[in-house]
Formats: structure tokens, sequence, C-alpha cells
């Protein structure tokens, strides 16, 4: 089974493998999402991160919570800028997965200096989250984003906020990156401080996509191979007090929580810097 900790301070104690069901993005046969429930189940993982802009993902989550809601912190996010469009997509997210309210609302990919000012300012879509809480349409908040400014960025909105939660990428490629690096320590720093639940994403990423097929669902080319795989999991889970987000690919899944149920310990940046040189492992974010 996968191990568990305390999400941050919102009273739920999740399995360190969350699971991102961006990977159901295009799926609609009944017997591919069934098979990544019962792989959740299976693994024990209690925790689902979702969009209302992942396409059928909600819709898909939604089939799922007929029968096990209670099985799963659940939650999923809001694009929009504003409160009037946060609201209404707020409540879309939960006529479309048939659920009174959700465990998280977060506001997603907040990076953009003037969509962050817009968001975060009166009128923004942190109003609208606000007033959700308030209503019990969600008991948490938090905010996610991509890319090599996103800690700071994370940083500033919690100066501005108290969220619960953050996201952003952690993946051995882009901690080589001296400066995300030293924002990334800073940003885990006073999560812990402040018991803010930390979400990494992009955990295995190869790189991004070259010129070839791309035989999988995710924006970014991945990490296949088994054996790499245990690394990229180990390395990440090896950081203190984060959690792991699986890849936007429901093929890759039964391989993540394969390696995270393993476990192991963290493994030495040699071992890591052999990995990437082997597979040829760049940045996605630049």
């Amino acid at each position: 089974m996968i191990p568990k900790q305390p999400f941050g301070s919102t009273g739920h104690v999740s399995t360190r493998v969350i699971f991102g069901a961006a990977a159901l993005w295009g799926l609609s046969a009944p017997e591919e999402t069934r098979a990544t429930l019962d792989a959740l189940l299976r693994h024990g993982v209690n925790h689902i991160d979702t969009a209302a802009s992942y396409g059928r993902a909600e819709r898909r989550v939604g089939e799922w919570m007929r029968e096990h809601r209670a099985d799963f912190f659940l939650a999923t996010k809001t694009n929009e800028r504003t409160a009037e469009g946060a609201r209404a997509q707020i409540r879309h997210s939960l006529e479309r997965m048939g659920v009174p309210s959700v465990d998280l609302l977060q506001l997603h990919n907040l990076v953009d200096e003037a969509e962050w000012e817009t968001a975060m300012g009166r009128g923004g879509a942190l109003e609208a989250a606000v007033e959700a809480r308030e209503q019990g349409l969600t008991r948490s908040i938090g905010v996610t984003g991509h890319g090599v400014t996103v800690a700071r960025m994370h940083l500033r909105s919690l100066d501005r906020f108290g969220f619960d939660s953050v996201l952003l990428p952690l993946n051995f490629a882009m901690m080589r990156n001296a400066a995300y690096a030293a924002d990334f320590a800073e940003l885990a720093r006073v999560c812990a401080d402040r018991g803010i639940a930390m979400q990494t994403i992009k955990g295995i990423t190869l790189g991004p996509w070259g010129g070839g097929e791309r035989t999988h669902a995710t924006w970014y080319e991945p990490l296949t191979e088994q054996g790499d795989i245990d690394l990229a999991v180990r390395w990440v889970l090896g950081h203190e007090g984060v959690f792991l987000n699986t890849a936007g690919d429901t093929t890759l899944l039964p391989k993540i929580l394969d390696a995270a149920s393993r476990g192991g310990p963290r493994p030495p940046d040699d071992e890591m810097r052999a990995l990437a040189e082997r597979r040829g492992m760049a940045p996605l974010f630049v």
C-alpha cells in the first residue's frame, strides 16, 4: 500500500500519491474508467485531483462518486479569473461530478502577472472561492501552477491569502535549474511552517515531445520503463512532506502506483544524473 500523511492542515490524511484525473481526459469507455478506479482502490489511493478544464474528466470522476464519494478526498480547479466566471464554473463542476461539495477548490495555473492581479483582486476568482467555502461548497482552497516562476508566484499568493495547498512541478531535470530549486526550497519551508499541503506534478517527465510520434496522452514525453519510473518516483517522494500527482495517461498509472507501493530510499544525485544522461532527460520548462 502507498504511505499516507496529513494533507497540510485540512484534517485529511492523504496517500502520498494523488490520482491526477487529467488521465481521464478523453476516456469514454466504461471499462477503461472502471479499470482505473479499480487500480486506485487496489493501492489504497484516497485522493483525486481533477479540473473543470480536463475534458471529460469531471464526468468520469462523477460516475465513481455515486458509490465511492466517502472513499476519496476530492479536489477540482477553476481556471476562471473573475468571480463571476469562477462562480459559474464551480457550480458546473459540482453538477458534472454529481456532488454537493468538494474537499478542495484550487485556482488553476495562476502564474501570469496580469491574471494573478485579476484573480487575487477585488471581483476576482479568489472571492468566488471564499464564497464557495462559506457556502459549504468546498472545505479548503488551493492554488496551482506550471513553469519556472511558479514557486515564486506561489510565495506571493501565500503572502496575500492563507491557501491550504499549493501544486507545482518537481522532477530531477527541473531542479537542476538553480533559481527554481532555490524558490522551491523556500516554498517548501513556508509550507512546512504554515501547515500547507505541497502537491507536485510532472514527476516522471523525460522532456518536451520531439518531432516523432506521441505515444502517450501526456503533453510532455514521459519516462516509460518501470525501472526509470521507480527512480523518478522515489526521488520525488524522497522530498519530505510532498505529494506526487500521477501523470495524465492511464497506461502509466499502474507503473507509478507500483513504484510508490514498493517505496525505497531517495536515489542519490549521481544515480539520477546517470538516468538523465542515459535517457536524455531535459527540462520541460525553461
